[in-house]
């Protein structure tokens, strides 16, 4: 189908569709044109086993900018393994690493937002759009109750930045769905969640919450602004 076209009627269908019937509607309709992005969090974790369970051709990739946390590589060993499914990872370019670095230095993202944005880019807008090139739909893990940001993001949307459909089969999920469910399915998850790591990402950027504080908080902690990185930029 064309895409961007009869957007309101996609969001119709998928909203009275579950998760996984949403995965396989999606991927029949967009057949060999879906990918799905994991950062192996939790939600990603469980759009994972959904895709291994029922076996959908939706192929799966993640980003490792080179300041990931050992266990979130970790977990991804795992994952592979548990699930028989294959994990494409892509990195960021050298020349842009070095070239980065030698700007701002290596922990550099911590003296302004602009230079913690333009580590983002290099170390994961720019492979996600490598990733993404040749799709007409992204999977992602995006939950309205994530934060602000998000709440009123829709299941299904188009990504104006990457020119693709993105499709959040858990978009209506709360916490306690999603934690739920991974029990009842024994899905793996990093052990960081339970040291209060909630949102994880690069090891720098990324610290445990506190009590009564938003599920984002620990991320770009030394900042006011909003908690995004430039992957879901509205």
């Amino acid at each position: 189908m064309t895409l961007r076209k009869n957007m309101h009627e996609l969001e119709a269908q998928l909203t009275q569709l579950s998760a996984q019937e949403g995965l396989a509607f999606v991927a029949d309709l967009f057949s060999g044109k879906v990918t799905f992005s994991t950062s192996l969090g939790q939600e990603d974790q469980v759009i994972t086993q959904l895709i291994a369970h029922a076996n959908l051709p939706v192929s799966i990739f993640s980003l490792d900018t080179g300041r990931l946390f050992p266990e979130t590589l970790d977990l991804l060993s795992r994952t592979e393994a548990k699930y028989k499914q294959s994990i494409k990872v892509y990195y960021p370019t050298t020349d842009s690493v070095e070239n980065l670095v030698t700007k701002i230095g290596i922990n550099g993202f911590y003296d302004s937002v602009d230079n913690r944005k333009s580590c983002c880019f290099v170390r994961k807008v720019e492979p996600l759009r490598r990733a993404l090139a040749g799709n007409d739909v992204w999977v992602t893990g995006l939950r309205a109750e994530q934060s602000a940001n998000r709440s009123d993001m829709k299941r299904i949307v188009w990504d104006e930045a990457n020119q693709i459909l993105k499709y959040n089969p858990l978009m209506d999920w709360t916490f306690d769905d999603m934690i739920a469910y991974i029990n009842e399915k024994k899905i793996p998850y990093n052990p960081l969640h339970n040291k209060g790591f909630i949102s994880i990402g690069c090891a720098p950027c990324t610290r445990a919450i506190m009590e009564g504080e938003d599920a984002r908080a620990g991320r770009w902690w030394w900042e006011e602004s909003k908690k995004e990185c430039g992957l879901h930029a509205k």
